[in-house]
């Protein structure tokens, strides 16, 4: 029996949300202006091994096979749009920091659920530009500091 297709859930880009903490003992998170696009990954890094068959008659012609161990876990953020003045202060102390700052990023669903992603982050890198004849734009990037800890919300 045939299974009826259902169509994905998905969200809207301004019900995704780049968060970060203002360093309070509560920390209140607030997304800074200006992101146009915004990017959160989390990626494995692997050892690997290259596994050889075991002598014998049918071993001669195998080609062996490549297996990978994680040794570590990352994440990054990045985000680009313009530069609003109204975010300079926020990300000229994340990036002169010298410790790593709290953050998060969240996905809003339609049915008031929501994914929300939390950890600590460096600002690595703040880059401006001014496209001519355009205003002046950003780009961020940010990486983990330690583990991302992930929590659904039910709606």
């Amino acid at each position: 029996m045939a299974v009826a297709p259902v169509k994905a859930t998905t969200a809207r880009s301004k019900k995704y949300f780049v968060r970060l903490s203002d360093g309070a003992a509560t920390p209140n998170f607030v997304a800074p202006c200006g992101f146009t696009e915004k990017s959160f990954t989390r990626s494995k890094t692997f050892g690997e091994t290259v596994t050889p068959y075991c002598p014998g008659a049918e071993a001669e012609d195998q080609v062996d096979w490549v297996e990978r161990d994680t040794i570590s876990l990352t994440a990054s953020i990045s985000g680009q749009g313009v530069m609003a003045q109204q975010s300079v202060p926020m990300w000229e102390a994340a990036l002169a920091n010298p410790e790593s700052i709290e953050c998060e990023v969240e996905v809003e669903w339609p049915d008031g659920s929501s994914d929300l992603y939390t950890g600590r982050f460096h600002v690595e890198s703040l880059e401006l530009g001014a496209p001519n004849g355009q205003r002046v734009t950003a780009n961020v990037g940010m990486q983990s500091d330690g583990p991302i800890v992930h929590t659904r919300n039910a709606a």
